[in-house]
């Protein structure tokens, strides 16, 4: 029998419980062993829990329980979760956590301590829920060579913008919808704003590329902004708009890396992702895209990809698996400013035609677009890739024109 502790009893914390209970059977027949849930973490009371006898409120119990093998923290944010993890961790028991933001904060030393110690510092579900991607990428794509990730990474941001696209909704209407769903909470400010989705793709980044990047120096932005009309244009493109996570390399010790709504064209896979689901693509030198898609949170599915790490931890209680990168100063991230894509703009002048031809003028070959009842004065047009900074400087010598929206264009 291994003994295993479970820190945090909410969402994820309860699913993970409810797994060990219902599924005992299927998870002896994989590890040949009985897996005994011993303490449960919690500030609350659960008296009706199968598992009410195993609650605590005192960390020290798991800490000093040598018979725990196995840590789960399901706790969610910075502290005392990463007190707690980095605790066990140093006493040389294993830890598997659902916690990007500790992870993306703390990943790089949390790993050196759990390899100092002979332990497991495993996280698949902080990136994407129950989708595999951690695994796959350090295991099933350990032969290629990853040159960009790019994905939906966060479900209630992916949902607003269906509902925009497909519904007409305004953003505020369907954020409300969101909330009243249970898909965003009342500060919805992580999702809309981009932070979740910029801790995940800082994981990934830095399990593909074996540096830690640090989410403070990822240019971060999110959906507040985005309006029916640039909806609209983005369909008569010919594509979506999407909150993307992207990392790219593009030398041996640069990455490029973002996380922006993005117009993204009908022909890439990401674009028929809808409501809360998520999807990763993956580029390799040898499988060239491969995308792993499904639903990016939720009670089980999540708790199903913990439940899994622990099955991984204790098949290796004995040897070390292999995941770790280096800490880094982030001095491989490329100045968001330097970053090269084609740009949307949408802007309203006294003479639209006149800014157009100014438009054209200081930015060269441009693509306008159009839509259906656009107000007069409207105007809105694509550029060709260029630097940021190099955008920006040519916007503001288009004196006629009062830009009200700039979107990057996803190569997807």
């Amino acid at each position: 029998m291994i003994s295993v502790a479970l820190m945090g009893h909410g969402v994820v914390g309860s699913g993970v419980a409810e797994i060990l209970y219902t599924h005992k059977q299927k998870l002896f027949a994989a590890i040949g062993e009985e897996i005994d849930l011993k303490h449960i973490l919690d500030l609350r009371e659960f008296p009706d829990s199968p598992f009410a006898d195993r609650f605590t409120k005192d960390f020290n119990v798991i800490a000093d329980d040598i018979e725990v093998r196995v840590v789960v923290e399901t706790m969610g944010g910075l502290h005392p979760a990463y007190e707690f993890v980095k605790e066990c961790l140093s006493r040389g028991k294993s830890v598997v956590t659902s916690n990007k933001e500790l992870v993306a904060a703390y990943g790089a030393e949390l790993l050196s301590i759990a390899s100092q110690q002979s332990a497991n510092f495993l996280f698949e579900a902080s990136v994407g829920g129950g989708i595999p991607i951690i695994r796959p990428i350090n295991q099933c794509l350990v032969a290629n060579n990853v040159s960009e990730i790019a994905g939906i990474l966060n479900g209630t941001t992916n949902f607003i913008l269906t509902k925009m696209f497909y519904e007409g909704m305004g953003f505020d209407e369907a954020l409300k919808l969101a909330q009243e769903l249970g898909y965003a909470e009342r500060n919805p400010e992580a999702d809309v704003e981009g932070h979740d989705a910029c801790r995940k793709i800082c994981i990934l980044a830095s399990l593909a590329f074996g540096k830690h990047i640090y989410p403070d120096a990822v240019h971060t932005e999110g959906i507040t902004k985005i309006t029916a009309a640039d909806v609209a244009y983005a369909e008569s493109w010919g594509g979506v708009i999407k909150l993307i996570g992207s990392v790219k390399k593009l030398g041996r010790d640069c990455i490029d890396i973002i996380v922006a709504p993005m117009f993204v064209p009908s022909h890439s896979q990401l674009s028929s992702i809808d409501d809360v689901f998520n999807g990763i693509m993956v580029r390799g030198d040898c499988t060239g895209d491969v995308v792993f898609y499904g639903k990016g949170a939720g009670k089980l599915p999540t708790a199903s990809a913990v439940v899994a790490d622990v099955v991984d931890c204790i098949k290796h209680l004995k040897t070390r698996k292999y995941l770790s990168w280096a800490d880094s100063d982030n001095s491989s991230v490329l100045p968001y400013e330097q970053s090269v894509r084609a740009m949307y703009v949408r802007g309203v002048a006294d003479d639209a035609a006149a800014a157009y031809d100014e438009a054209k003028a200081v930015f060269g070959e441009i693509h306008r677009l159009s839509r259906e009842n656009a107000p007069q004065g409207e105007l809105a047009f694509i550029t060709e890739p260029m630097e940021f900074r190099c955008f920006e400087k040519r916007l503001a010598e288009v004196k006629s024109l009062k830009a009200e929206s700039v979107i990057r264009i996803g190569d997807l």
